[in-house]
């Protein structure tokens, strides 16, 4: 069985108050918060996924009808494809870092 801790002087009864009080807050917060579950993960991924793929694939689209259209000695499709991807990630990461900033301030505000 636990036993009850025993407050013998007004600063113990002041220090208990403070746990008692910021696990309470601990508490509040999480239920107005709750934790994003594997679905909310895995919505995340799919969105930095079609943020990378949706330029590469617009990229290679024009890539081949250049490619087409201009035929000559490089690939229009190669670089584009490669210019898509390059856009994709730096379009993922600036969407990611957002989410991270805005996770932070909602940290520091609570």
């Amino acid at each position: 069985m636990s036993e009850k801790p025993e407050i013998k002087s007004k600063d113990d009864r002041t220090t208990f108050s403070r746990e008692v009080g910021a696990k309470a807050a601990r508490k509040l917060k999480a239920r107005r918060n709750p934790t994003p579950g594997v679905w909310f993960g895995l919505g995340m991924m799919g969105l930095v996924g079609w943020s990378v793929v949706i330029p590469t694939l617009l990229g290679a689209a024009l890539g081949i009808w250049l490619d087409h259209r201009h035929p000559g000695s490089h690939s229009w499709t190669l670089a584009l494809i490669v210019a898509g991807l390059t856009v994709g990630c730096f379009n993922a990461w600036h969407w990611v870092a957002k989410e991270n900033r805005e996770m932070g301030k909602e940290d520091n505000d609570e």
